[in-house]
């Protein structure tokens, strides 16, 4: 599961190791990309790399490997033109992302009084190792315990990932979440990056910053500023199946 810019990066790093043996430059993905930041492209290689598709070489400048590609496309994927990635909505692209919607303003299901199961939608897989693009999946649905549920609005989503396993969250775990835009310092939130990614972290603020912070540490705190992050929902409950 990858966002569109992460597809992109990845087939035009694979396509310049093939060509060149030398992986572009922060500016050169950035350009091709058209980022206006370099930070997008770091933010966009850690991510890949805590997915697993990339591997950073250490105490080598642009050292890059490419471990796997998506299965949606073979190990010779269409190679970008020009050192360019596919345009975005190009059919040969072979970009077909199954991930959630971002924006949880959609209400969940009311905890009946009287019910000791109640169903919530179940919105798909959320990356609690970087974040993902959203497309919303409305046809699943999931029977969580009423005891896990307050008041308010829930969902349900399915985690993806290891960078919350310190807060015994793991990977393929469903998590439940009340619907809010905001949430106490410390607490787990489903937060809406940018407009266009969610993730699953801490929440920590500072100042005029934001921190999403993950529990693991083999991956890196993100700082952002007030306006990036948008608080979606708040950790109430955890399902686990064995």
């Amino acid at each position: 599961m990858l966002t569109r810019k992460q597809y992109e990066l990845l087939v035009l790093i694979d396509s310049r190791l093939r060509d060149t043996g030398v992986s572009p430059s922060f500016d050169e993905m950035k350009d091709a990309l058209g980022l206006r930041s370099k930070s997008g492209i770091h933010r966009l290689i850690t991510g890949l790399e805590e997915r697993g598709f990339i591997r950073r070489l250490p105490h080598r400048a642009r050292a890059l490997e490419v471990l796997r590609l998506p299965e949606n496309i073979a190990a010779t994927a269409a190679k970008p033109t020009k050192g360019r990635p596919p345009r975005r909505g190009a059919a040969a692209n072979g970009f077909a992302p199954n991930v959630i919607q971002g924006d949880f303003k959609m209400p969940g299901t009311p905890v009946p009084a009287d019910s000791e199961a109640v169903q919530l939608p179940l919105y798909g897989r959320i990356a609690a190792g970087t974040p993902i693009e959203a497309l919303r999946d409305h046809s699943h649905m999931v029977d969580v315990p009423a005891s896990l549920l307050g008041t308010g609005e829930h969902f349900a989503l399915e985690v993806d990932g290891d960078s919350m396993v310190e807060a015994g969250i793991r990977d393929g775990d469903t998590v439940v979440v009340r619907s809010c835009d905001t949430a106490e310092n410390g607490s787990i939130v489903v937060a809406l990056v940018d407009n266009e990614e969610v993730t699953l972290k801490r929440l920590r603020r500072k100042g005029h910053s934001v921190a999403l912070e993950p529990a693991n540490k083999a991956y890196e705190t993100r700082i952002f500023g007030p306006d990036q992050v948008q608080v979606q929902g708040r950790l109430v409950g955890l399902i686990r199946k064995y």
